[in-house]
Parts: structure tokens; sequence; C-alpha cells
């Protein structure tokens, strides 16, 4: 058991699939509260039965090859459109009506749960009276279908969502939801979600991001103050952002440093599947120049992938940066290994460039977002969500990043996003989680 916020905590199962990142960087943070300390993937544990591996397994396949196939020229684009439509598509919010009848793919999810996926993963979950805590919501319709015996929560990893994350009948559905934002919380209650199954927690970011030691619930986070005050050095060399806003910065940081204490530090995320692979080959070439004379540092973050490393790795061979210290590719073997140097990485970024994937989620920390092209709905709405709240700002054209990335800078652009996404960003997500679970009742 574990003591947080003054409240005695049991474990819970904290279940993800490996199935991209977005699923299992949420789970992440949340890995103290899991039992053993271990998260569960759903789709690929010790013991799945042959054909509920294959079920999974057939999904993730087709969701990777159509990712990638969507940089085929005319064709690809078409396919995804297509996917995209069927599978993952979000209606517009306005006008607000009922949405709450189950789409198809929902329909086909249940019809393969009645014949049995997934019985064998819940059957072991019951094995320990414990709440169960998922990422993705097939398990949570698993664990309801097959009366699972604990409370059952689902946190949501973007900004909107489409009909699959609520259950085919929501109305009477027990499963819990903890929304990042206010519109998802909004988006579930017009799929039929009653209110008492919804609660606004924010997303789970690293606590170690935030707080100086782990587990402290003391809400003036002087981790991410010291960052974010080491950043606006760097975001803001003109000073054009202090010069109007110096004032705010004083209330929420007190003392910032006087000059920058590192280079300019910029992270290209290229996502689970590598999809955007050659975006940070482009950025690398645009900034070769200051890469070499350590004006700038890149960090080109490929996760797990060691196709994309071998790629990035070719590259900076033949850009004649294999040994220079101010390029780095994050790359890790093992996913657990991969969140924590990433995280610690991200406290000695400036920009984190990605597509707006659940790392929007991630301004929250104060670091400003170049936003890549979205791919599939959900990002789509990721992006506006990002451009709307002043957390990010669309990226450029690649031929001239040089350019603008030096009028942004210049005139205060992205030191506005990073103090933005602090003031306004809900950073608390997972110590809202754990008390949430820790005040119910099983």
């Amino acid at each position: 058991m574990e003591k947080i916020a003054n409240k005695i905590i049991n474990k819970a199962w904290v279940v993800s699939v490996n199935m991209g990142y977005g699923h299992q960087r949420t789970a992440h943070p949340l890995k103290d509260l899991a039992y053993n300390g271990r998260i569960i993937n759903a789709n690929d544990y010790v013991g799945i039965p042959p054909n509920d591996r294959k079920i999974w397994e057939e999904s993730r396949q087709f969701y990777e090859t159509i990712s990638r196939f969507k940089r085929v020229p005319v064709i690809g684009a078409a396919a995804f459109a297509l996917y995209d439509a069927f599978f993952q598509r979000i209606i517009e919010f306005y006008p607000k009506k009922d949405l709450s009848q189950a789409p198809f793919l929902t329909k086909w999810i249940y019809s393969m749960i009645k014949k049995g996926w997934g019985m064998d993963f819940v059957e072991r979950l019951k094995t320990k009276n414990l709440p169960l805590v998922t990422t993705f919501f097939i398990p949570a319709f698993m664990a309801e279908e097959f009366d699972y015996h604990n409370e059952i929560y689902l946190i949501v990893c973007d900004a909107d969502i489409s009909r699959q994350w609520a259950s085919a009948n929501p109305i009477t559905s027990r499963i819990n939801y903890c929304a990042p934002n206010k519109r998802v919380a909004d988006r579930l209650k017009l799929y039929g979600v009653p209110k008492k199954r919804i609660f606004l927690t924010g997303y789970p970011l690293p606590e170690s991001n935030i707080f100086s030691k782990k587990g402290k619930i003391a809400r003036d986070a002087d981790i991410i103050k010291t960052d974010l005050g080491q950043r606006l050095a760097n975001l803001d060399p003109a000073g054009a952002y202090l010069a109007k806003y110096c004032g705010l910065v004083n209330e929420k940081l007190c003392q910032l440093p006087k000059t920058a204490r590192r280079p300019l530090t910029i992270m290209f995320s290229a996502g689970g599947a590598g999809a955007q692979g050659e975006i940070g080959l482009s950025i690398t070439r645009q900034l070769l120049p200051r890469i070499k004379k350590r004006k700038i540092k890149l960090i080109l973050s490929v996760g797990t992938n060691t196709k994309l490393k071998n790629f990035y790795e070719n590259a900076s061979r033949g850009l004649n940066l294999a040994r220079c210290s101010h390029l780095e590719i994050l790359f890790e073997n093992k996913i657990g290994d991969y969140f924590n140097r990433f995280n610690r990485a991200l406290r000695e970024t400036d920009i984190l460039w990605t597509k707006p994937s659940e790392l929007s989620f991630y301004s929250a920390l104060g670091v400003p977002i170049i936003v890549a092209p979205p791919i599939g709905s959900q990002e789509d709405f990721n992006k506006s969500w990002l451009l709307r709240s002043g957390f990010g700002i669309e990226q450029g054209n690649l031929s001239c990043i040089n350019q603008w990335l030096d009028d942004w800078l210049n005139q205060g652009y992205l030191a506005e996003a990073a103090m933005e996404g602090f003031v306004e960003g809900e950073r608390m997500g997972t110590v809202n989680i754990k008390q949430l679970i820790a005040s119910k009742k099983t």
C-alpha cells in the first residue's frame, strides 16, 4: 500500500497495449501504482491465447501499415482517409446532439468479446481484488463484459475522442472515465456516458518533471519552474516576451537566469510507427551548420524503433555528424527505459517538435510544441486544441526552418507558448488519478 496525498491507496492493475506509444506513455507515469510495479499489455502478456494474440496483432499491423502507406503519393493519402473515416472519425462537436448509438466498429469489438476475446486476460486479473486502470478502451470493455469485480477506470489520451471510446451501452456501463480536458468530458456526455462516471483529472504527466522528490504532492511544482526558467532564456533571446510579460513571469517563476546555460535544444519525436522520420532528417539538414557550431542541439527521439535509429545514424554519418555531441539519437531497447530517458531529456529541451499525439499534453510542462502534420482524425483535433490553447505553433516550410525559427524566437512566440502551457495547462493528472482511485470504495 502507498500513502498518496494523505490517503491510503491499494495497488491497481495498470493496463495498456503496445500499439504505438500513446497508450503506453499514458500508463508509464502510473507505474508506481501498478501491482508488482509492472504495467501489463493486454495484447502481449505471458500466456495469452494464440487466437487472442492473433486478433490484437492483426489490428496493430494494419494500423502501422496504413500509417506508413499514407506517405505514398495520392493513393496512400486516399487509403488512409478511408481508414480514418471508418475507424477513427470524430464527429464535429457542434451542433450538439445525441451520439450514444454504437457505431459498427464498437459492435464488432463486442461481437469478438462475446466469442471469448479477452476472457483469459480478465480471468487472470480476477485473481487479485484490485481496481483496473487502463489506457485503452478495449480492455475496459472486456473487463465489464466478463464481470470484473472491482472498479474499472479508463484514461483518455487525446484532446478529443471518437465514439469508439464509449461502450456499447454507455448509459448502463460502470466504466469510469478519466478525462484529460473539458472537451473530452463534454464529448463523453454526448456519447451517453453518465456524468457520475466522468472525472476531469487531466492527462497523467511524469511527476519527475514536476516535483523534486518522488511522490511529493505539493501544488508548488519546483522542478518545472526551474526548468521553465532555463528554457525561457533560450526561447526569448531578444527579450521580446519578457518586455511585455515580466510581471507574470516573475509572479509564476520568481528568479530567472540572466543568460542561457545551454545551446537552444530541440527534440523531434518521430512517433511509434516512424511515419514522419523524413521530417527529422529535413530538420537535421536545415540546422546542420548550427549543430556543427554547437549553436543548436538536436535530439531525434526514435523510441524503440531500431529501423529508424539506423536510418538516422546512417544519415548522420553522411552529414559528418556521427561524432557530434550536439546531435543525439534517443533510442532504447525497452519501452520503459525509453520513456524514462525521454522524460530526463525533456527537462533539458527548449522546443518539442512532434505530431499532435498524446505528447500534446506535455505542453503543460512548459514546453512549447512545434506541431508536425497530424496523422488521423484524433490528431487533427489534438492539433486544433494545441493551436486554440496557444500551447503550440504549426511547423513552417521545412526548406526554410532557420528563417521562421529565428523569427519566432526573436518575437517571443515560443516563449509565449511555453508560458501559456505552464499557466493554463493541467499538469496534476497523475496525482488526480491516484486520488480518484484512493477515494473509491470497492
